[in-house]
């Protein structure tokens, strides 16, 4: 007895591999710019975008982790820009953190920010925007169901990687780093995930209303 594997891939093999931000550039401007200098350009926003998330942030009391705008960012760059984009937008993002520039929320960067209580979270950052941009290369972003899904997979990758983290580097037993790392951002975060999940489908309509910019 065999079994049908049901793919991933949720459109045709002509549109695999694009994703929304490949077409937030106006056609006259992508007809004078190579094709690098419009991904760079792409990285670059959404690093923009990452580092203005990041100044929105609300310290709790008692908590290494502060609430912010940052995985709302993530989210958003990973599903707009792809797998390669979203992983260099997100992934210079941290370097210029590390590289000591103040871009991260909870701390003044450096190295040791990445090697502190939130830097599992960092690193998160980065795996989520691969994994959510892959995804929305294969049309997950293109419904609102999927889009979903995309969401929250991109999220769970955060907290994988961010609550362990959390716990090896300040000694915390697990349950304490759940409770520090996790639950005060559950509410927020399934807010977060819906308007992401609906940014997507939102834009791609926005686009097939008009063919001509394609």
């Amino acid at each position: 007895m065999s079994y049908a594997i049901p793919s991933v891939t949720r459109v045709p093999a002509a549109e695999r591999g694009l994703t929304i931000a490949d077409f937030l550039v106006p056609v006259r401007v992508g007809e004078r710019v190579s094709p690098r200098s419009r991904d760079l350009g792409l990285v670059l926003a959404g690093t923009a975008l990452l580092v203005l998330a990041s100044r929105v942030s609300v310290p709790l009391p008692g908590d290494p982790v502060p609430l912010t705008l940052q995985t709302l960012a993530v989210l958003l760059v990973g599903g707009a820009l792809g797998l390669r984009r979203g992983a260099l937008s997100t992934g210079l993002f941290v370097a210029l953190g590390v590289a000591g520039l103040p871009v991260f929320a909870a701390s003044r960067g450096g190295v040791d920010a990445l090697l502190g209580a939130t830097g599992g979270y960092l690193v998160g950052f980065i795996v989520a925007a691969t994994l959510v941009g892959r995804l929305a290369e294969l049309g997950w972003d293109r419904r609102l169901g999927a889009s979903v899904g995309m969401n929250l997979l991109g999220t769970a990758v955060i907290y994988l990687v961010g609550v362990p983290w959390l716990a090896v580097a300040t000694h915390l037993e697990p349950l304490k780093a759940i409770d520090l790392g996790l639950t005060p951002f559950l509410a927020g975060d399934v807010v977060k995930l819906l308007v992401a999940a609906g940014t997507f489908p939102a834009a791609w309509w926005v686009v097939g209303r008009r063919p001509s910019d394609r």
